[in-house]
């Protein structure tokens, strides 16, 4: 008998992440940690004393569910982040997979994992005298400010008061990059700088995001180190310092270098600096 079921899939991947189900052990049991503490730039936000605590999902529809709403239309599904750094080993492929199954499938056991691990993050971050900051859609673009984690009755309202994992960590700061042009009512304390993409197939979503959004910052993947200085009209600033987005100015453009798969991008998402 298998823990997953891979009836609920679709897409392109669902007969790998079927045949995985089937055949793997690793996906015979649920997964027992979600954040990842390492990538190549949260060093770099250590430096500056906050710990970046991420999780990564399976992104588009790799474990056979859409974590992306955007990603056609972006034509950022091959040089997605997905792909960088220790991304392509097959290991942490299985391990992020198992995270997407696990939150669609099994979704009371990932919040109260989810809670969990905030709390182990708070640990580690106070032992390391740092401030911890979290980035839940490390590849990934889910709405998590309309994702209930939970619900208690307000005797003074009459109703049920949703809660989500945002709002029960009130004092900790979350961040995020997203395609979504329209997420306007958001935590105080979730930051969301806009994904833009170079596609054509994109552009009526950055114009829709232009016209509602003009103060809020903008990141562009760019081919190479050397960033132009304005782009759209906006200055540009080196994203790759840190990624603590939270901490830029308002109306930049977060300028950032292609990883992975991006190097060879030949969709029109990575803009080609000149």
């Amino acid at each position: 008998m298998t823990l997953f079921n891979k009836k609920l899939l679709s897409g392109p991947y669902s007969d790998y992440v079927g045949d995985l189900i089937d055949n793997d052990k690793l996906f015979q049991k649920l997964p027992t940690q979600l954040f990842t503490f390492n990538n190549a730039k949260t060093p770099k936000g250590e430096e500056l004393g906050y710990l970046t605590a991420i999780l990564y999902f399976a992104p588009y529809m790799l474990s056979g569910y859409q974590m992306c709403s955007f990603a056609e239309l972006a034509q950022c599904s091959g040089p997605c982040l997905n792909t960088a750094g220790r991304g392509p080993m097959p290991s942490v492929q299985k391990a992020r997979i198992r995270k997407t199954l696990m939150f669609h499938q099994f979704r009371n056991e990932f919040n109260t994992l989810l809670v969990s691990e905030m709390h182990r993050a708070i640990r580690k971050a106070k032992r390391m005298g740092l401030t911890l900051v979290v980035r839940l859609n490390g590849t990934s673009d889910v709405l998590w400010e309309n994702e209930t984690i939970s619900e208690s009755w307000h005797i003074l309202k009459n109703r049920n008061i949703k809660w989500t994992i945002i709002d029960l960590f009130s004092k900790v700061q979350f961040y995020d990059y997203s395609k979504y042009p329209t997420r306007h009512k958001l935590p105080h304390n979730y930051h969301l700088t806009f994904s833009y993409s170079g596609a054509a197939s994109f552009k009526p979503i950055v114009k829709k995001w232009a016209a509602k959004r003009t103060s809020q910052n903008m990141a562009v993947v760019f081919s190479h180190h050397t960033m132009p200085v304005l782009f759209d009209n906006r200055e540009v600033i080196n994203g790759d310092a840190t990624d603590l987005r939270f901490l830029d100015s308002d109306n930049v453009v977060v300028g950032l270098t292609a990883k992975g798969k991006g190097k060879t991008d030949n969709t029109g998402f990575i803009v080609r600096a000149v």
